[in-house]
This record gives structure tokens, sequence and C-alpha cells, in this order.
């Protein structure tokens, strides 16, 4: 089972930015997709972005769009995610997630299920 490896999480003022870094123990290969998820307290566990290691499909919550961003580093083996405007409402744990076995279409690349590997999270908060 491959271990995932998250980093850059940390306190900003709202309007602030972050970048986390999933790094995985193993090459990720091309049919991997990477996704990042969050829990806020007394919250389910909700998708943010997933991205094929191939580029072929990306996906991003409604709430990501236009504020964060999801890219990766084959050189490095590592996926980030670029957080943009943030407000006190993306407080929560941060959880990288991979896909490595099967190849899921783009319309489940939204679940929690479809996801075999996870990291331990990383917190960000976000208050004044």
């Amino acid at each position: 089972q491959v271990q995932l490896v998250e980093s850059g999480g940390g306190w900003v003022h709202p309007g602030g930015s972050l970048r986390l870094a999933c790094t995985p123990s193993e090459r990720a290969r091309s049919n991997y997709v990477m996704a990042w998820f969050r829990q806020a307290p007394g919250k389910e566990r909700e998708f943010v972005v997933a991205m094929s290691m191939n580029g072929a499909r990306t996906t991003y919550a409604s709430f990501a769009k236009g504020r964060f961003t999801i890219s990766k580093d084959r050189a490095k083996n590592t996926v980030y995610l670029q957080m943009n405007g943030l407000n006190p409402e993306d407080t929560a744990i941060y959880s990288c997630a991979a896909s490595t076995l099967g190849n899921p279409i783009l319309s489940m690349l939204r679940l929690v299920d479809t996801y075999d590997s996870w990291g331990q999270g990383t917190q960000v908060t976000v208050s004044s």
C-alpha cells in the first residue's frame, strides 16, 4: 500500500494563502488519481479536488474553483494544492488521497470510496 505524507499546513489570516504538498512513498503511476479532501470539526470529509497523474482528468469542488489549484511535479513525485483567498470556512484537516487500483471514471473521483490510500492530514487554520 502506498504511503502518503502531507505537509504545508498552518495558520493564516483570512485572505491568505497556503500551499500543501503530498508525497507518495512510491512513484505515482500513470493510472493513479491523486486527490485532496478536507474535514472540519463536526462535518463529514468532503472532496476538494482530484487529478489523474497522466493529466487527462481534473475536477474541483465548487468552493475550490478559482481559489485552489492542484498541480504535480513528477520529478519530485509530489502533488501540490495551492490555496488562495482562504477564509475561516476553509479551516479543516486537509488529507491527500490516492486511487492506485483500476482506472476510475471522472464521475467517481469525488467519492471517498474511490481512494485506497490516505495520508494522515495536515491542519489548515484560517482566522483573525
